[in-house]
């Protein structure tokens, strides 16, 4: 067993540049040790700037380093699957961010690969790791609210400029090739895996997506309503064609209500019971990956359970698949 987690990144595009990549040196018994990107200059400047000691331009090489015992993969999500199994195949365990592939087969495929070849695998649904969305799963599990009956969330953005759309790590987003299907893939995990996180498994998944504005030809606009085993209902709407900005959730029981934004740490969790409402404000973090992080460099040790496994991902990206079909 593993003492320590050397990790080697492939892709150390922009999500990596705070969500993540310093988040690997600030947790105990980890540390990164080798990036890698096809850009050579890119590369070296990222190595340099977070004091990496290796840098690539090749995964396979990356992948066969030996002090490299662990993979993050940060591509977009086309290449998710060729080098999370090719990392799984040297026997490396791999943390793969979100979504988790392009598709829920290919997810399949990449959680089969790790279960085949006794590989551990985490997807980087990192909002789990928030004490925001705990201390909501907290007050859900104690029955705060009572029986929860419905979930509301709304995610609406301005539509991008013309000039906006052409920038790297906007363009890449709304290839549905690379991403998989727009912003919606980009942004829905986060909602879909903590109502997963909050409520478990679901039973039935219904949805809408169009795209409206015709900027560009990934979907602007989903709807989606989910049953969930228990008995809750959830009802989301992503719109990326707007005149303004909301990201809000209410989650409704029959003897109270939460509510809080997904990405504004500004915007506090509102509790409200018994006519009575607590706002509960909570410190932004630095990196917003590190808590996530921190429990899967634990599981990959053996010092704890697995934050997020490869089969709860195949779950998310069958809803995001029934979500967005035609």
């Amino acid at each position: 067993m593993e003492k320590k987690i050397n990790w080697g990144i492939i892709g150390c595009g922009d999500v990596t540049e705070v969500k993540s990549g310093p988040a690997f040196n600030k947790v105990p018994n980890s540390s990164l040790v080798a990036v890698m990107r096809r850009n050579q200059e890119k590369a070296k400047d990222y190595a340099t700037r977070h004091n990496v000691p290796k840098w690539y331009t090749s995964a396979t090489d990356l992948i066969n380093d030996p002090n490299v015992n662990a993979i993050y993969v940060a591509t977009p999500p086309s290449s998710h699957e060729e080098y999370a199994i090719a990392a799984i195949k040297a026997g490396k365990p791999v943390y793969v961010e979100k979504p988790m592939s392009v598709n829920a087969v290919v997810a399949e495929r990449i959680t089969q690969a790790a279960k085949e070849h006794n590989i551990k695998l985490s997807v980087a649904h990192y909002r789990r790791g928030h004490p925001i969305f705990n201390k909501v799963k907290e007050l859900i599990d104690q029955n705060h609210i009572g029986n929860v009956r419905y979930v509301s969330s709304l995610i609406c953005n301005k539509s991008l400029t013309e000039e906006t759309l052409k920038i790297p790590k906007f363009a890449w987003r709304i290839d549905e090739a690379l991403a998989g299907g727009g912003f919606f893939h980009d942004l829905s995990p986060h909602q879909l895996d903590l109502m997963y996180y909050f409520f478990g498994d679901y039973e039935k998944v219904m949805g809408i997506a169009t795209n409206q504005s015709g900027q560009y030809k990934a979907d602007d606009m989903v709807t989606a309503t989910i049953l969930f085993k228990k008995g809750v209902v959830f009802s989301g709407v992503w719109c990326f064609n707007g005149s303004m900005e909301v990201d809000l959730c209410e989650i409704i029981g029959d003897r109270g209500k939460l509510s809080f934004s997904f990405f504004d740490p500004k915007v506090p969790l509102v509790i409200t019971r018994d006519d009575k409402t607590e706002s509960l404000l909570f410190d932004p973090l630095a990196h917003v990956q590190q808590p996530h992080i921190h429990k899967v460099v634990d599981y990959f040790l053996g010092n704890g359970p697995n934050p997020c496994s490869g089969d709860e991902g195949v779950r998310v990206m069958q809803m995001i698949d029934s979500i967005s079909k035609k």
